[in-house]
């Protein structure tokens, strides 16, 4: 079982590997049944076939490994319907035991096709070669040259046929013709308290279907002027001098703030406006908005918080009590805006950077809905915005591969239904027999819309088991069940390709073959899982206490798992596939996904993204930071994560994926301050300072968004960072235990040790 612990080829993970056949026995497992896939994740063992693959005539499953194949007969039995399918001729001509097409081989349970030839236009081959700029101008001075600095930087790195348009906004919002002609610069403006249509849009812009284009005047100075959808979105190269110069004249909005005032800002209307540019200059064809924020909306739909500077923005004990009036109008409104842009298959990329909120939770669910990407800073200087906002635009190694149009499906074996999906996607709406009766996340259907995706893109996807009758389980027939996922999307180069991944897994009864069911228990991805399906809850449903819920959960599995007598915590134990969970557990309750305080509802809404759609590897290391010690007596090792890893002569590597922190000892904080790195016969504390520094720069290099690199001593201010995600073993009520050159953590939170004997004593009660 151990071969399907990792992603491996496949890039599925499963909380659970063996499968109990039963709703009732899959109730009693606790931790749901579900599985992680990264549909587009990169491996070397992946081959790519240049043809299309053959469906089933019932189920549409495409041909797999897993398909019985009789030879003579030229038909092949689909594992998930049991339908019997004719060969093609083009496959029956050449069939035969020694000669088999790539997707029946063993080893290939994920194939790649690609049977559409790349377009013939450079201009088409880019899936992410449409960008539109919306840039916030209510800002102070200084923000607003390193927002016109960043998207200088990025034209620089466009091919030169990479389309672009550029919409600015305050109080009004205004649309840039970029394109040349021989009379002054045209803007086209929008009120900012306007609630505006699509259509409405379009007319303003005169490219609606029902604009009269012949009725404009035509004298000479119009008559050869571009067409009008010509005249938003220009090729880089063709735009450059324009675009540059735009920037150069571009000011801070000019409309007066009365004194106690915020700055008018009309975030929805642009986004509107946006929107429906895109829709009319290129449809069906993949575009990014790229939003620039910097501050909250104060006026039109999407408002968060009112003018009046007295009215501070949402807090999470506004949002529990109710007592936020704006914010179930604007996430009703960004969830239309949402459902508009995937129907589009455009995407909306947010970079929020400011002091105070901007809105990211209710945006939260128009950038989920079109798989956009969010990066969330302090200010447009910092280096998490400026170098992840590079990162968007490069190519080479650091780029991110984006690519466009995605979608994927869902074929399971009978008895197997889907719940639903938590991740960067939004349904489809397609029907099917397998669509169960709850609904976790995107359900009700059996394939959704990835407008964007790349390498990391990773979605969860909840499953039911029908079946209740014991006298005709799932299993009886065949032991074992199968899942088929297939992912379309276009690539980076325009080619649209299909990736079809099927796994298999088997039927255990759980009380007879329970030791196969606990064998195959993954307990990271199952971490992962709760702790999606807990950050899902405590947004949809209403005064959800999640620490009593995950505590509930953890003491049910330790009480089904565990081995113990009755009423006898000493005598607990867990076996080897469990012991890892609790400390899971017990590292979620204490994280940022679930203890809100502390926390603007904008960090919330920004951290939930990112545990939704990264890969488990990443996300396991939100829940659980890695902690690493370099020092002279010993090479560098893993560290328990708790307050007794700091010691004087040691440096501490935390990555807690948001942020990095590279954390001194008080001895080596001391050497450091006096320059003996500098001297020549202290090579080796160079070396071991340095050493820290070049594993957080490999971190920082191979993620996106960029994290907060944090350099701090200890006891100085930004030690924090670190103290806040360590295990509280030393308190201040205990501090006689400390050992000498450690640290003390100020809190009445209970350490890892209570909180296992707390679990043992409660698992074990009668």
């Amino acid at each position: 079982m151990g071969e399907m612990m990792g992603e491996g080829v496949d890039g599925v993970r499963m909380t659970w590997n063996a499968w109990p056949k039963t709703k009732v026995e899959a109730s009693k497992c606790v931790v749901p049944i579900a599985a992680t896939i990264s549909p587009i994740r990169p491996h070397p063992n992946i081959p790519t076939l240049p043809y299309a693959p053959l469906r089933c005539k019932t189920c549409v499953a495409a041909l797999n490994p897993f398909s019985r194949v009789d030879y003579t007969a030229k038909i092949w039995i689909c594992p998930l319907c049991f339908q019997r399918n004719h060969f093609p001729p083009h496959y029956a001509s050449a069939i035969s035991e020694t000669n088999i097409p790539g997707e029946l081989y063993p080893q290939y349970t994920t194939v790649d096709y690609c049977w559409s030839p790349p377009p013939a236009s450079a201009s088409a081959s880019a899936s992410d070669s449409v960008c539109l700029f919306v840039v916030d101008t209510c800002m102070i001075e200084e923000e607003m040259e390193l927002v016109k600095s960043a998207v200088r930087r990025a034209l620089v790195s466009f091919k030169e046929n990479f389309m672009v348009g550029f919409i600015s906004y305050g109080t009004q919002v205004h649309v840039h013709q970029l394109a040349y002609t021989d009379i002054i610069d045209k803007v086209y403006v929008f009120r900012g308290d306007n609630d505006l249509s699509k259509d409405q849009v379009l007319d303003h812009l005169s490219l609606s279907t029902k604009s009269a284009f012949s009725k404009l005047p035509t004298t000479n100075a119009t008559a050869h002027a571009p067409a009008p959808l010509n005249c938003f979105l220009l090729p880089a190269s063709d735009c450059e001098y324009k675009l540059n110069s735009l920037l150069d004249e571009l000011k801070t909005d000019q409309w007066p703030v009365p004194p106690g005032s915020r700055s008018l800002r009309c975030t929805g209307v642009a986004l509107t406006v946006a929107a429906a540019l895109l829709a009319a200059c290129t449809p069906g064809t993949a575009a990014r908005i790229v939003a620039l924020v910097g501050g909250p909306c104060t006026q039109g739909p999407g408002t968060i918080v009112s003018k009046d500077l007295s009215d501070p923005v949402r807090s999470h004990k506004d949002l529990d009590k109710d007592a936020a009036p704006y914010f179930q109008k604007a996430v009703k409104y960004y969830d239309s805006l949402g459902k508009q842009l995937a129907s589009q298959g455009h995407v909306l990329d947010l970079f929020a950077s400011a002091l105070d909120q901007v809105g990211v939770a209710e945006m939260k669910v128009a950038v989920e809905r079109t798989g956009g990407l969010v990066v969330l800073s302090e200010s447009f200087g910092h280096s998490v915005f400026k170098d992840s906002f590079i990162r968007l635009f490069e190519e080479g190694d650091q780029s991110l591969r984006l690519c466009s149009n995605g979608t994927l499906e869902i074929y399971c074996s009978k008895d197997i239904k889907i719940q639903g999906i938590i991740g960067p996607c939004t349904s489809l709406e397609k029907k099917g027999v397998s669509i169960a009766d709850t609904v976790i996340g995107q359900g009700n259907t059996m394939a959704w819309k990835m407008c964007s995706l790349d390498r990391n893109t990773n979605l969860t996807v909840y499953f039911d088991i029908s079946s209740s009758d014991r006298s005709n389980p799932p299993g009886t027939v065949n032991p074992q069940l199968y899942l088929q996922f297939l992912t379309s999307y276009q690539n980076p180069e325009g080619e649209m390709m299909l990736r079809v991944t099927t796994v298999s897994r088997k039927w255990v009864e759980s009380d007879v073959g329970s030791e196969e069911l606990v064998q195959g228990f993954d307990q990271e991805t199952a971490a992962v899982v709760m702790a999606r399906l807990c950050s899902h809850k405590m947004e949809m449903e209403e005064g959800f206490d999640a620490a009593r819920w995950l505590d509930r959960n953890l003491i049910r599995l330790c009480s089904k798992f565990g081995e113990y007598r009755k009423d006898d915590p000493a005598s607990f134990s867990l076996n080897l596939c469990f012991s890892l969970f609790p400390q899971f557990m017990f590292n979620l309750r204490r994280s940022q996904f679930v203890q809100v305080f502390n926390n603007s509802p904008d960090e919330t809404a920004y951290f939930r993204m990112l545990l939704n759609r990264e890969s488990i590897t990443n996300a396991a290391v939100m829940i659980q930071p890695s902690l690493i010690s370099y020092s002279f007596n010993s090479l560098p090792s893993p560290a328990l994560l708790d307050v007794s890893s700091i010691c004087a002569d040691r440096i501490l590597l935390l990555d807690s994926y948001f942020s990095v922190v590279i954390f001194h000892g008080m001895t080596i904080a001391q050497w450091r301050n006096m320059g003996y790195q500098n001297q020549p016969e202290h090579e080796a504390f160079k070396q071991l300072l340095e050493a820290p520094q070049q594993e957080a720069q490999m971190i920082i290099h191979d993620r996106f968004p960029v994290p907060r690199l944090v350099v701090c001593d200890q006891h100085g201010s930004q030690a924090r960072f670190l103290l806040a995600k360590l295990n509280p073993s030393s308190t201040y009520n205990n501090v006689n235990d400390m050992a000498a050159g450690s640290d003390v953590i100020f809190t009445d939170d209970v350490s890892l040790q209570v909180f296992f004997e707390h679990l043992q004593r409660l698992a074990v009660q009668s």
